[in-house]
């Protein structure tokens, strides 16, 4: 079996310069698995690592998808799975890197997903969009699939009408035909950081503040500009959509802040319980790379 390594963790807890390090130290390159650098002209908001910052080392998947499309987890999947083969093929480690707990998933786990595409249940369902309109059709999706509802926004009409197809296919939810094999895809390390949660809460308030110095109103700006609206998908992460209301004037620049960084604290909640689903996760601080060279090297040697 192929071995790979991950290294996972909270937004701004250090992940991006471990996994640069250990592909210097480990002849790898880097599959970005974040669900926002895979878009382009989304620089700033998104935190993308920069030309200086990689250091030389080659990274996959960012800025593959261009910012007005949808973009699943199946999608980055199959590109995942298609840059790790390509990287194994030149005798190259494979260093994946990020925090979107879905996406890391994509790439442990073989995921299948049940119910074959029906045309006229599908046309009856953009029937019922088109009478009724999406926040309608999320409201079904809420009453028969609360869990894949609340992962799927109102606005990405594509993924409810796929989710209720389903449904009205088969009978089942989505959610309950995601099989996951108990069989890993590849040999995996899981490196995880942790940090003391308020050290991790006063890197997460100053990154956004250099976000904002960096010119994050004037990037959001020039994707308005572009025609791609709050509606969409790209739009919906953490340090966008905040601006929704600022831009209508709700909020005033100083409340958009503060929101982004709330915001950026509660997912940072939420990606680290979710790391700790992972009982093969070797935890390590950001600040002891000797542990975690130590930990990838006895790995790569079969120790």
């Amino acid at each position: 079996m192929s071995k790979i390594i991950l290294v996972v963790g909270a937004t701004a807890s250090g992940k991006s310069q471990i996994a640069v390090n250990l592909a210097k130290r480990f002849n790898g390159e880097i599959v970005s698995c974040d669900s926002m650098q895979v878009y382009k002209n989304m620089d700033i908001g998104t935190a993308k690592i920069t030309l200086e910052e990689m250091q030389g080392i080659k990274h996959h998947l960012i800025d593959v998808v261009n910012a007005e499309s949808d973009f699943s987890v199946g999608e980055y999947t199959v590109m995942a799975d298609e840059a790790i083969d390509d990287i194994l093929s030149r005798e190259k480690t494979p260093i994946v890197v990020g925090g979107t707990g879905l996406y890391v998933d994509g790439i442990l786990y073989p995921m299948t997903f049940g119910g074959d595409k029906n045309i006229l249940i599908r046309q009856e369902l953009e029937k019922e969009l088109e009478l009724y309109g999406k926040e309608y059709m999320h409201e079904l999706l809420v009453k028969i699939d609360p869990y894949d509802a609340e992962k799927i926004h109102p606005n990405n009409v594509k993924r409810v009408l796929r989710a209720l197809e389903i449904y009205r296919t088969t009978g089942n939810c989505k959610s309950n035909m995601q099989e996951k094999s108990k069989n890993l895809k590849y040999d995996v390390c899981m490196i995880a950081l942790d940090l003391d949660r308020n050290i991790l809460y006063k890197r997460i308030n100053e990154r956004v503040d250099k976000m904002i110095e960096a010119g994050l109103l004037n990037e959001i700006k020039f994707l308005l500009s572009k025609g791609i609206g709050f509606e969409k998908q790209s739009m919906q992460a953490i340090g966008y959509k905040e601006f929704k209301e600022y831009m209508s004037g709700i909020k005033t620049l100083e409340e958009t802040v503060e929101a982004i960084k709330r915001n950026s604290r509660n997912y940072a909640k939420r990606q680290l319980t979710w790391f700790k689903k992972y009982d093969f996760a070797k935890w390590y601080s950001p600040n002891d790379n000797i542990g975690i060279e130590k930990e990838v090297e006895s790995f790569l040697e079969g120790v």
